[in-house]
C-alpha cells in the first residue's frame, strides 16, 4: 500500500531555513539602505540636540539671573547697612559737638564766675565770712548797679574775645573789605557799649568806676577816670599803621593835641573836685565811724563827679571813630 510521504514544513520543526532568513535580512538591508531614511534619522537627531542644547541654554540663563538677584540682595543689603551707619556716624558727630559746646560753655560760665568770685574778694566782699565792701552800701544793701555791671562785664569780655578771633581769622583768610569793616564795625561798637554800661554804673557808684577795680592790676595803673587815655591809645596804634601820607600824619598830631588839651582839662577839674571832697571831709570830726559817711554825703552833693567821668567816654568814643574812619579805613 501505497502511503503519501509526509511533508516536514521545517518551521514547524524549527528546522532552519538559511533561504528565507536570508531572504528576511535582504529586505531589511533593502529598507536601510534607503537614503531618504537615513537622512530622516540624521534630521531627527540633530532637532533633538537642538532642542537639547536650548533647553540646556535656557536653564543656565535661568539659574545665572536667579544667581544675580541673589548676589544682588546682599549687596543691596549691604549699602542699605553702610547708609544706616553713615547717618548713625552723623548724628553721633552732632550729638558730641552738642556736648562739646555745652562743655565749653559751662567751662565759661565757670571762668566767669571764678573771676566774680576774685573780684569780690579784691574788693572785700568776703572778709572773715562777712559780707562788706564796695557792694554794700552805708545802709547795709547790696549795690545793685555793680553787681549787674559785673554780670554784663563779662558778658562783655567773652563777646570782645569771640570778636578779636573772628578779626584774626579775617586776616588770615583775606576777606574782603566790606566783610572786613562790618567785623571792625562791630567791634567798635561792643567798645562803645562798654563805655554805656560804664555811664550807667557810675550813676550807682562813681567811686568803683573811677578806681577799676573791675580790672586787673596792670590795667589800674594806666587807667584815667575809669579807662584809658585817648592820647595813649594814639601811642600805641600809630606805629602800627606805618607808612602813613602827610596828610595823614599831620591828622594824628592834631588829634594828639586835641586828645592832649582835653586830658589835661578833665585833670585839672578832678583835681579840684579831689580838693573840694578833701575839703568836705576835713572839715568834719575825724572819727573813723563817722568818716565814711561824710564821704558819701559830699559825693552825693559833688555830681560833677560823676559828670567828669561820662566826659571821658565821648572823648575816647571820638578818638576811636577819628582813627578807624580816617586811617584804618583809607589804608
Amino acid at each position: 500500500m501505497n502511503s503519501p510521504t509526509p511533508q516536514f514544513v521545517p518551521s514547524r520543526l524549527g528546522i532552519y531555513e538559511p533561504i528565507h532568513q536570508i531572504g528576511i535580512w535582504g529586505e531589511n538591508f533593502k529598507s536601510n539602505g534607503n537614503p531618504n531614511t537615513s537622512t530622516s534619522v540624521i534630521v531627527e537627531v540633530d532637532n533633538k540636540l537642538e532642542n537639547e542644547s536650548e533647553t540646556t541654554s535656557h536653564e543656565m540663563l535661568t539659574a545665572s539671573n536667579n544667581y544675580e538677584q541673589e548676589a544682588s540682595k546682599p549687596i543691596d543689603k549691604i549699602q542699605r547697612r553702610l547708609a544706616q551707619n553713615r547717618e548713625a556716624a552723623r548724628k553721633s558727630r552732632l550729638r558730641k559737638k552738642a556736648y562739646v559746646q555745652q562743655l565749653e560753655n559751662s567751662r565759661l560760665k565757670l571762668i566767669q564766675l571764678e573771676q566774680e568770685l576774685q573780684r569780690a574778694r579784691q574788693q572785700g566782699l568776703y572778709m572773715g565770712g562777712v559780707l562788706e565792701g564796695s557792694h554794700i552800701g552805708f545802709s547795709g544793701t547790696v549795690n545793685s548797679g555793680i553787681a549787674a555791671f559785673e554780670m554784663e562785664y563779662g558778658r562783655w569780655v567773652d563777646v570782645q574775645h569771640r570778636q578779636i578771633c573772628e578779626l584774626r581769622t579775617a586776616l588770615n583768610v583775606h576777606i574782603s573789605d566790606i566783610e572786613l569793616r562790618i567785623l571792625v564795625e562791630s567791634g567798635i561798637g561792643h567798645y562803645f557799649e562798654l563805655f554805656r554800661m560804664k555811664s550807667t554804673v557810675a550813676k550807682a557808684d562813681v567811686f568803683y568806676v573811677i578806681s577799676g577795680v573791675w580790672k586787673t592790676s596792670a590795667e589800674r595803673f594806666f587807667s584815667w577816670i575809669g579807662g584809658f587815655r585817648p592820647s595813649e591809645l594814639l601811642k600805641v596804634l600809630v606805629p602800627q599803621l606805618d607808612p602813613l601820607t602827610e596828610q595823614q600824619i599831620l591828622e594824628v598830631c592834631n588829634l594828639k593835641q586835641s586828645c592832649q588839651q582835653a586830658e589835661d582839662a578833665l585833670s585839672q577839674g578832678m583835681e579840684k573836685l579831689q580838693e573840694t571832697v578833701s575839703s568836705t571831709v576835713a572839715g568834719g570830726p575825724v572819727d573813723e565811724v563817722s568818716y565814711i559817711p561824710q564821704v558819701a554825703t559830699a559825693m552825693e552833693k559833688l555830681e560833677a563827679l560823676v559828670s567828669f567821668v561820662n566826659q571821658g567816654f565821648p572823648e575816647r568814643c571820638e578818638t576811636v571813630d577819628i582813627l578807624v574812619n580816617g586811617f584804618i579805613v583809607m589804608n
